[in-house]
């Protein structure tokens, strides 16, 4: 959720945007016992998912005593990662986070980073190819599509009416996760007919309008889920600009400062919220293990949670923020 003509610029300007911490030199090996560099490359700069995820990530590596570098594209497209696992493979750090931006297409890049002795641990986003990265760490993102279609079950209190889900891009292993948990979870609640689901393509301004056509279509819409945070935000725009805000129960998924002023304003009915300080986190924790050569967890989730106004302030500790 495009290329870049000139890497060393705007590798600079995203190092900037992101907050990017210790420098990472030419020198060294991702193998070397004396290589204390960490390398998280996010999904994309900017988003306060990455950014409470940097957070955590920074923290863990500070306190290993390791130097750390964030750098992200400026899209979330892997035709604008790609260039940055380039530069960052040169440089060669003990181990590199990153959320692929794609299942598919970021796999060569990150094989590169494996075969040059780099420990590649994915976060948030995983590769269809499981034999690159040695953890991978990310919230049960289908719990949490199961968890958005109980919602709207309950925010719906009986009443029948249209469902839609509204997802990113295709081959984004998350979101994809969410929606296939949604449509599986929702065949339980006969009073909602699940509609499908519509890309976005991680522009706000897409999803209002996917909104806005549907409703158009659909005048018996009752709920909709938003996969992710931009997708959210302007399911919210697109709703309150057709005048629906509240007669259709939105459930977004993620718990940016935007999306948590619309629970509290009452744009959106209930938010799915993930822990990505966390997941950065156990990622330099995985990290760590496998440069010591210990045993790494393969797979790990961590947990999601079902916000709604009523009950925000107890959970504030799962709103993102805008930077560390």
């Amino acid at each position: 959720m495009k290329i870049r003509s000139a890497v060393a610029v705007s590798a600079a300007i995203l190092l900037a945007a992101c907050g990017g911490g210790g420098q990472i030199g030419d020198s060294g090996s991702g193998n070397s016992a004396a290589n204390k560099k960490l390398v998280l490359i996010p999904g994309i700069t900017a988003e306060p998912f990455y950014i409470s995820m940097q957070c955590g990530f920074e923290e863990a590596a500070k306190a290993a005593g390791y130097e750390f570098d964030t750098q992200a594209p400026a899209k979330f497209d892997a035709a604008q990662q790609t260039p940055i696992v380039t530069g960052v493979l040169a440089s060669k750090p003990a181990a590199v986070l990153i959320a692929p931006t794609d299942d598919k297409a970021m796999a060569g890049p990150m094989k590169q980073l494996k075969d040059a002795g780099i420990k590649v641990v994915e976060v948030d986003t995983k590769l269809q190819d499981t034999s690159i990265a040695l953890s991978s760490i990310s919230s049960n993102n289908e719990q949490g599509g199961k968890l958005a279609a109980e919602t709207l079950n309950k925010l719906a209190a009986g009443k029948s009416g249209s469902v839609l889900v509204l997802n990113t891009k295709a081959g984004t292993s998350t979101t994809d996760a969410r929606a296939k948990g949604f449509e599986d979870a929702i065949k339980n609640f006969p009073n909602l007919k699940y509609i499908g689901q519509q890309y976005t393509d991680n522009e706000p301004a897409t999803a209002a309008s996917k909104v806005t056509a549907t409703l158009a279509a659909n005048p018996d819409l009752i709920g909709v889920f938003a996969t992710n945070l931009n997708t959210g935000e302007g399911a919210a725009t697109g709703l309150r600009n057709a005048g629906k805000t509240g007669a259709v129960n939105l459930v977004g998924f993620d718990a940016s400062p935007k999306q948590v002023q619309d629970l509290q304003s009452g744009s959106v009915q209930a938010l799915i919220a993930q822990d990505p300080a966390t997941i950065g986190k156990q990622g330099v924790e995985q990290a760590l293990a496998a440069i010591g050569g210990k045993e790494t967890k393969r797979n790990i989730e961590t947990d999601l949670v079902a916000i709604t106004k009523d009950d925000a302030s107890a959970n504030s500790k799962y709103f993102y923020k805008q930077s560390c």
